[in-house]
């Protein structure tokens, strides 16, 4: 995996792009439009392209917890490892995210990331994982500390997603 400063990047527009979608107006924005652009936009250009403007972002589906559906959302995806681990921050939500509850009822997902797809299985990340995914997320986007401040008394989810198959 890459490190975070090597995804992140050094765009001129990357500071202001962070800036706006962290931001509470930003977020209010994008937490309920997000998803429906990202979702086709991805799968029509096979993960190059998404409205995170070239974070790195994955698709993971998983599987509703009171409908039994499939359920996909687009999640930046941090390096761990050989993994990817995911982070529920909501946009800075009091609420925790509907794919929290899905990966904690069935935690077998499918993630397509940079044009590939296979079966994972998501876990809590320990605490130790913890501590070494927050500062990597935090340098590929620095908005997840304005997010985490905003969360309120809720403990942000972060998972790893261990592939299961090739």
């Amino acid at each position: 995996m890459a490190s975070a400063s090597a995804v992140n990047g050094n765009a001129w527009w990357r500071r202001p792009t962070n800036l706006w979608a962290s931001s509470r107006l930003g977020a209010a924005m994008l937490r309920p439009t997000m998803h429906l652009i990202d979702r086709p936009l991805m799968r029509l250009t096979r993960g190059r392209c998404a409205m995170t403007f070239g974070l790195p972002t994955l698709l993971l589906t998983t599987t509703g917890v009171k409908s039994g559906k499939s359920r996909t959302a687009p999640l930046l995806a941090i390096p761990h490892g050989e993994d990817l681990a995911v982070i529920g921050t909501g946009f800075g939500s009091t609420q925790h995210p509907a794919w929290h509850f899905n990966l904690q009822a069935k935690p077998e997902v499918r993630v397509e990331f940079r044009g590939e797809s296979w079966a994972a299985r998501a876990r809590a990340a320990s605490e130790e994982e913890r501590v070494s995914i927050w500062p990597t997320a935090v340098g590929i986007y620095p908005g997840y500390d304005k997010y985490k401040g905003r969360v309120g008394s809720r403990e942000i989810p972060i998972y790893v997603l261990e592939r299961t198959t090739g």
